[in-house]
This record gives structure tokens, sequence and C-alpha cells, in this order.
């Protein structure tokens, strides 16, 4: 499923466009192929609802080609790209199914591999990235580091045969049900001495690959797992990209993550406000709906607002990535999370409060996302760190850190 038509630039190089968006003038609006993939989605996620099965569901989404859309064609997927992608993740999440691998594993795991991997590398994962018979997990979050990136300390040490990964790892999702894991590691620049960032594959199955699962108050179908690494020994070929490419390769990851983030979030906010206006339509108190009152329509109204504003960032992150613009699609990127993941937690919270009592019970299932919609404040990085990016990267102010 493709929105791209290639044109030629002036330099006879080949770039990528989309239908009925101009980046340059930094708008975006939707193609008609993906208002008909959001309406698809729309319906699927309409059939599984709330108490879906994961397993069933990712299969289905899988089956009609939802989880590889951002994914090349000659791999299997789509041919479209992150636009796409948070599309179907958004809309799964509208439904109330949102499925978290999403965001690891086509989103992080298929972009890099599919930007930096090897012929065999892309050959060997992204067919099964993209009919969702193999996944993939994704571990950077360590104990000691928390948001800083460049205080990871998991280390790669180079052999006669390949590689030897030694560190922790903690907050890795669907760690059990991944076939591999892309690790973040730090291999000795031989020319500085200095650490550098790169990507491994490790196998689930692999000797000194240790995992422990998190008990977590937060209900979610795919658990969260503290990882060991013990002297885990890989093959040459587990390095996805170059040795020296650093952080281009990390942040050609982190940037969907946060798009992804992004969707998921909306998703749940457009979750909690649809369900809130279908009972406040219904309820009456005092011979009318409350829905008709000021105090509880004004809130719901600036609720949809929100979601609606942060899903314009979103989309524009999204359509920068697409475009190559990897330094304007980390500042949109980070923006559409940040605002994204505030507008979920208002929308929630007044989506709980719209029904009252009820909105505490299991039958409303709203209750359960009062600590879901936290999530996309501080993963996959904390909004703090976000307005650290945006005053220092956007606004030219001095570090505080």
């Amino acid at each position: 499923m493709s929105t791209r038509k290639s044109t030629s630039t002036s330099t006879g190089t080949s770039t990528s466009t989309r239908t009925n968006t101009s980046v340059g003038t930094r708008t975006v609006v939707e193609s008609e192929e993906c208002a008909a993939l959001r309406a698809a989605v729309a319906a699927l996620g309409k059939r599984h609802g709330r108490d879906h099965d994961r397993e069933a569901l990712w299969a289905e989404a899988a089956k009609l080609g939802y989880l590889g859309v951002n994914l090349p064609e000659e791999y299997g997927g789509g041919g479209g790209g992150l636009a796409e992608l948070s599309i179907v993740l958004e809309e799964l999440g509208a439904a109330g199914c949102p499925l978290l691998m999403m965001v690891v594993s086509p989103a992080i795991c298929g972009t890099v591999i599919a930007r930096f991997g090897t012929e065999e590398q892309r050959r060997a994962w992204l067919p099964g990235l993209a009919d969702g018979t193999r996944t993939m997990a994704f571990g950077i979050t360590e104990p000691d580091a928390g948001s800083n990136s460049h205080r990871i300390t998991t280390t790669a040490r180079r052999t006669d045969d390949g590689w030897v990964l030694s560190g922790r790892k903690v907050f890795i999702s669907g760690v059990d049900i991944a076939d591999a894991t892309l690790i973040v590691g730090r291999t000795e620049d031989a020319r500085t001495g200095k650490l550098k960032p790169c990507l491994f594959i490790v196998p689930r199955d692999a000797p000194g690959f240790g995992r422990s699962p998190i008990d977590m108050e937060l209900f979610a179908q795919e658990k969260q797992f503290e990882l060991v690494l013990d002297d885990v020994e890989l093959p040459r070929d587990a390095l996805v990209g170059e040795e020296d490419a650093g952080l281009l390769q990390l942040f050609a990851g982190l940037n969907p993550e946060r798009v992804m983030t992004a969707a998921f979030a909306i998703g749940m906010g457009r979750y909690a406000v649809a369900r809130a206006v279908e009972y406040a339509k219904e309820r009456q108190v005092w011979n009318a709906p409350i829905g008709a009152h000021q105090a509880i329509a004004h809130p719901l109204a600036q609720a949809h607002i929100e979601l609606e504003l942060a899903r314009l960032m979103m989309q524009k992150a999204a359509a920068l990535y697409d475009a190559g613009d990897d330094l304007g699609a980390g500042e949109a990127a980070n923006m559409a999370k940040y605002a994204a993941g505030e507008a979920c937690v208002r929308a929630v919270d007044q989506a709980v409060h719209t029904l009252g009592g009820n909105g505490l019970t299991r039958e409303y299932g709203l209750a359960s996302l009062v600590t879901a919609a936290r999530v996309a404040r501080i993963a996959p990085v904390s909004r703090e760190m976000v307005l650290n990016f945006v005053s220092h990267q956007s606004l030219g102010l001095p570090k505080s850190y």
C-alpha cells in the first residue's frame, strides 16, 4: 500500500513526495488513500474492541498489511511511511485496542534495519516484521542512564569471531514475545578511545541473555522486563549498520518512537472522549442529558481540540521524517509526543470525571486508562526532557545540564 510517487530533482537524484502534502510549507493534508486506510483500520478496531485478544488482532492486522505498511515493498511491506503506520496505531487506540509492539517492532526496529541494515539483515527480518510472523523488541533504557542516552553503559567488545555484549536494560517491552531485541550498546572508537552507540540484534535464546519481568501497576498485555546481558556472544553480522555511524542510526529509530507514542496517546485520548460523549448524551439528572451543561460540554470540547492539535503536529513530524528531513522531524516528533501526552492525560481525566463513579468501574473501561495515559508523559522520554530539547535546540537557550 503505497502513497508515494517518485520525482526527479534538478540534480538527477530521486526523491519521494506524498500526495496532497507540502512539507516545505509545513502543511499536512491526508491523501485519499490515507483517509481510506484510517477508515479501514477503524473498522478493524471496532470489530475487536476494548476486550480484544492481542494475538488475534495482531494476526488480522498483519494479514491485512497494516503492521508493515511503512516497510519497503521489496521486503513485503506496504511501501508507505511513518504517516501511514501512525494512522494504524491511532485508529486501533481510538477503538480501545492499541498494539504497543507496533511502536517497537515495525516503527523502531523495522525502520532502523530498512535504513541501515545489510541486505542479509533486511531479507532476514523485514518480511517477517511486515507480515507479523516475527517481532523485535528494542532495548535502550538503563537503570542509571534514564533519559541520558550518552550515559549508556552496555558495552560491546570486539572479538575475533564477532562481539561480546555486557550490561543491563530496564523497562523493555515485549521481550518475551519477541524473536530478538535490538540492543543499544557502545563500542570503543579506536581513534579517540571514547565510547559511541551501536545497535545489535540479540536473539531471544542467546546464551547469557537473561530477562525478568518488572511488577507494574500498569495493566497492559505487553509486559515490561529487566534485561541482563552477561557476556552475550554475537556474530559479526549482529551489528546493524556502520560501527562509526553513532547517534545517526540511534535517532533514526528514536524519532519514529516519539511519533508512534504520540499516535498511541492520541488514540487513547480519542477513545476516552468518545466514551464520555456517549455517556453525556444519555445520562440525565435534571430532566436533560448532562452533556447539555457547559460544565460537562466545554471540558470535553477542549479535550477534543487539544487532541486534534496534537494530531496535526504528529502528522507534520511523520511527513518530515518520511521526506528525509531528520533534523526537522526530530524537533516536530518531540513536540508531537509532548502535545499528545498532555492532551491524552487531560482527555482521560475529563472522561473519568464526566462519568463520576462510573468512570472508575471496570464496566466502562476508563479507570485503567488513568495510569496508562501517564505513559505518554514519561516514555520514551520525559516531558521535562522534551522541554529541555525545545528550549536549547529550538529557542537557542543555554543548556541546564
